[in-house]
């Protein structure tokens, strides 16, 4: 789990190869292409490469109740499984579903908006979709419209009444999230008008009380002589005599998933989950992105969507689910989108330090997951015969890193599985 971010703007450069402009680093951010599918969507049931299957087998050794490893091809074929179909905790890889669900739903274009509103007796209201770099340049600028839209020009208005629409203090978090991974940076309450992601040194206990101090300072700095600042429910509706007098946007979707993928940042993947599902009603946007994933033919069976993050303990998958997701996600049209999405080995993210030095540096595309207990890694890997997916789960091992960088290897192996 990532505590926070790299701005828009540093990933902006991390993702300039993608969007058309020369790459200078000495790999290649894309992920691999990746061939049609032959054949049913749905993983084969029989494991087809013998000497992979035993080699996974043999890596895991004494530990291997403890693991879930599945390992296809781009079309179906099951290369190894053990234990595939046993319910796991999966920590962050959780987040291969909800950015799977939002670029889906979304779209690749798709940005976060932040709006300053008129009402028709001229209160100002500020609406958010949870933009994680919300940051005070842009509350610098709601405020300077605030105070120069309400008479002639020059004019500041001897009171500002400005409304923040939000979330009740009741959603804020999960609830199957503990009360010490709520007061962490990593586990900022998720609210739609969030500074900073809701995260300082720690997470921010009362995000709008904070939001609303700076927004006070910020008006009377620029000139407003009494401001009136009132919180309101997001769920009610703009009144239809409101004007829009501004927005401003996050970054593309892109910038988001990598937040999500390559960073692990737990804010932006709830954010995503429920802009997905077109409701910030947790209940509902589970419901929603569980009715989706049972839509693209993925074996649900021990399945369960808790949160969008991974951070919950009420999460669980199966590595088959997993790589089935994967597998869907590699025969989609936004499929460049969600593959650069991912943390590379060795190379940048979350796997910038695992398998340095080896075969896997810059040949595998993957997400991390990483709750006390549990670890788990799955992604995409460049062998040579061809992209394999792999997805490894652990609920209790020793040194999971280690092993998982054994299997990797193995799989990449394309002698053992002719």
């Amino acid at each position: 789990m990532a505590i926070a971010g790299p701005s828009r703007w540093a990933l902006g450069l991390l993702l300039v190869p993608l969007l058309g402009a020369p790459a200078t680093a000495q790999f290649s951010i894309l992920p691999p292409t990746l061939p049609p599918l032959i054949g049913p969507l749905q993983l084969q049931q029989q494991v087809s490469c013998p000497a992979l299957q035993q080699r996974v087998a043999s890596l895991v050794g004494a530990e291997g109740p403890v693991w879930s490893i599945t390992i296809a091809d781009p079309q179906g074929r099951l290369l190894a499984d053990l234990n595939g179909r046993r319910s796991r905790l999966p920590a962050s890889n959780q987040k291969l579903i909800s950015t799977a669900f939002a670029l889906d739903k979304l779209g690749p274009s798709y940005r976060l908006t932040t709006q300053l509103w008129r009402l028709g007796d001229g209160t100002y209201r500020l609406t958010g979709q949870g933009d994680p770099d919300l940051a005070m340049p842009q509350l610098q600028r709601f405020a300077k419209l605030a105070l120069g839209s309400g008479g002639s020009s020059g004019d500041i208005p001897s009171l500002v009444k400005l409304e923040l629409a939000e979330e009740p203090a009741q959603s804020w978090w999960p609830q199957s999230w503990s009360q010490g991974d709520r007061s962490a940076a990593y586990g900022a309450p998720i609210t739609r008008l969030a500074l900073t992601s809701n995260a300082i040194n720690d997470a921010v206990m009362n995000p709008p009380a904070r939001l609303q101090s700076q927004l006070q300072k910020t008006l009377l700095q620029q000139g407003g002589t009494k401001v009136m600042l009132n919180l309101v429910s997001s769920r009610n509706p703009l009144p239809t005599s409101a004007v829009l007098l501004h927005e401003e946007l996050s970054g593309p979707m892109l910038t988001l998933l990598s937040l999500a993928n390559n960073e692990s940042h737990n804010f932006t993947a709830e954010v995503l989950l429920r802009q997905a599902a077109g409701t910030w009603d947790l209940s509902e946007a589970r419901r929603l992105a569980m009715e989706w994933l049972a839509q693209q033919g993925l074996p649900m069976q021990g399945v369960n969507v808790a949160d969008g993050s991974g951070l919950s303990r009420d999460n669980r998958v199966t590595s088959q689910f997993v790589v089935s997701l994967l597998l869907r996600m590699g025969q989609h049209p936004y499929w460049r989108s969600y593959g650069a999405s991912m943390a590379i080995a060795g190379r940048r993210g979350t796997l910038r330090n695992l398998f340095v030095g080896t075969p896997l540096e810059g040949n595998f595309y993957g997400k991390t997951g990483t709750i006390t207990g549990v670890r788990a890694i799955s992604g995409v890997l460049q062998s040579s015969a061809g992209p394999i997916y792999v997805s490894a789960i652990s609920n209790g091992a020793g040194s999971p890193n280690t092993t998982i960088g054994k299997v990797l290897l193995a799989a990449s192996n394309g002698g053992l599985c002719p």
